[in-house]
């Protein structure tokens, strides 16, 4: 399974990060296996070679660590977004690369999709912190007119289900690369046509999204971020 990439940082990591590290990466092995009910906590502390004492000094419960593991994996999926939509003014199109990733994620990364795909928790939620691109880009497309009014207000549910029941399927049916991308297009051309993209412009971006990932047979290397160890 690929790890998320620590951070490079110009301090070494205190005791207590480096504690938090090793128990989210406890986290990344043992759920992609098991839901965070089925995992004893003594099972954790175990994997991340710490104190049991430890964990509650990093975690509340189980529940909160599950969503704590989940938020870290989500935190890197949405770099990889921003790193495709670097450059990117369209919202439709950014939108559109977030479901492209989200796709690519779950097909070359599906041991970490899992684990995210489980312990998510305000997933949906415009005070998600990790909901704030989405949010920008819904709300640019319906300032622009791409969009029927109504995503102003529900568009972030309706893309981000759209997104996740994607890469259930994807994980799910073991797709080859070329049926996951005809998925992909298909799913993208319906998505944005509910959105209220005009036809024309949503059969083009299906089209184009689909096809320039046909030969993206690497999954993206995933940027570090400062915020990694915290």
């Amino acid at each position: 399974m690929d790890k998320i990439a620590p951070a490079v940082a110009n301090a070494i990591p205190s005791r207590a990060e480096r504690t938090r590290h090793a128990l989210l990466m406890a986290g990344l092995d043992l759920l992609v296996t098991r839901p965070i009910d089925a995992i004893p906590i003594d099972d954790i502390v175990a994997a991340a070679g710490v104190a049991k004492g430890s964990f509650f000094n990093h975690f509340c419960d189980k529940q909160a660590f599950g969503a704590a593991v989940a938020g870290f994996v989500r935190a890197g999926l949405e770099r990889r977004v921003d790193a495709m939509n670097a450059g990117v003014d369209n919202p439709v199109e950014r939108l559109a690369n977030g479901m492209v990733v989200a796709a690519d994620f779950a097909f070359f990364d599906a041991s970490n999709a899992i684990v995210m795909l489980r312990g998510m928790t305000d997933a949906t939620m415009a005070a998600n912190p990790l909901n704030q691109g989405v949010e920008a880009d819904m709300a640019r497309c319906v300032a622009a007119g791409f969009t029927r009014p109504e995503a102003r207000s529900s568009g972030v549910i309706y893309w981000l289900g759209l997104c996740q029941i994607l890469m259930i399927a994807i994980i799910e049916a073991n797709f080859s690369r070329p049926a996951m991308l005809e998925r992909l297009h298909d799913m993208l051309l319906l998505g944005l046509g509910g959105l209220g993209v005009a036809p024309e412009v949503a059969a083009d971006m299906a089209a184009r999204s689909s096809r320039n990932r046909l030969n993206a047979d690497v999954h993206p290397a995933l940027p570090a971020a400062a915020s990694t160890l915290r």
